[in-house]
């Protein structure tokens, strides 16, 4: 068995958007939020440029590219809109993701399998750019399969279900979930994908997404966000890299003791 790799971690900043537009005015500032996570350990940053702007908004993302000295992700819906912003700014990735007007925030994964059509040029657009595209999907087996056939260079799989079990303290559930995004990440791996993972992810529940080895990138935003009002932002971000990098290094010790045992 081949040893895990090195997992990223990035966070998502929004939340920090959230509060400053509920009052108006520059504060919180998001790119200061985002060189704090950076400046904590984390590796690249995330931002989802919503249609109805309620948090990140158009001059975030220009400060962001022209300052942030780290990758930025860029959360999108998939519209000429966005796909004209990212090929004005170029980040190091974008995400493609389901949006609703409604929603407080994103619910579940994107249909992939229904829109392969209107995906496959959007996704040649952004790669063509020199960007990379990942599809924001649910751990199923045919959305994985769409995400390879529609081009995309990564997936990241939808941990909310699991973690909604994990809190309401469903264990068969939370099973059940854990199960599904464990067989996601391993087909979309053997496909040649990358592979992410988040929503909804807390010190509590990461450990079990950390441990399933294709994995190696972690989106994580509203908890931190919401932790540093009472730790800080940078310490709750610090807390975070240290339980995700010793749950994934816990991994790679039983691997070699597994390999040094013939098991």
């Amino acid at each position: 068995m081949t040893a895990p790799l090195p997992i990223r971690l990035g966070i998502n900043i929004d939340h920090a958007a959230t509060l400053r537009n509920a009052r108006g005015g520059h504060h919180p500032d998001p790119l200061r939020a985002a060189v704090v996570a950076i400046e904590a350990g984390a590796d690249n940053i995330t931002a989802h440029l919503r249609e109805d702007r309620r948090h990140i908004r158009d001059d975030d993302i220009a400060k962001l590219m022209a300052s942030l000295n780290a990758p930025l992700n860029l959360e999108m819906a998939v519209t000429p809109e966005m796909l004209d912003i990212a090929l004005l700014h170029r980040p190091y990735a974008c995400c493609l993701v389901p949006e609703r007007r409604q929603e407080l925030t994103t619910e579940g994964g994107l249909d992939v399998v229904s829109n392969a059509a209107k995906l496959k040029p959007f996704i040649e657009g952004l790669r063509a750019a020199g960007i990379h595209v990942a599809l924001f999907i649910d751990p199923d087996p045919a959305q994985v399969d769409a995400a390879e056939d529609a081009g995309a260079d990564a997936v990241e799989l939808h941990t909310g279900t699991y973690c909604a079990a994990f809190s309401d303290g469903q264990p068969k559930a939370m099973r059940h979930e854990l199960a599904r995004l464990q067989d996601g990440a391993w087909r979309a791996a053997a496909a040649g994908l990358e592979v992410h993972a988040g929503h909804g992810l807390d010190y509590d529940n990461v450990k079990s997404v950390v441990e399933i080895p294709e994995i190696v990138e972690l989106n994580i935003g509203h908890f931190l966000v919401g932790e540093g009002l009472f730790v800080g932002l940078g310490e709750s971000v610090r807390r975070m890299r240290v339980k995700i990098d010793q749950a994934r290094g816990i991994l790679r010790h039983s691997d070699t003791e597994s390999k040094v045992s013939g098991t």
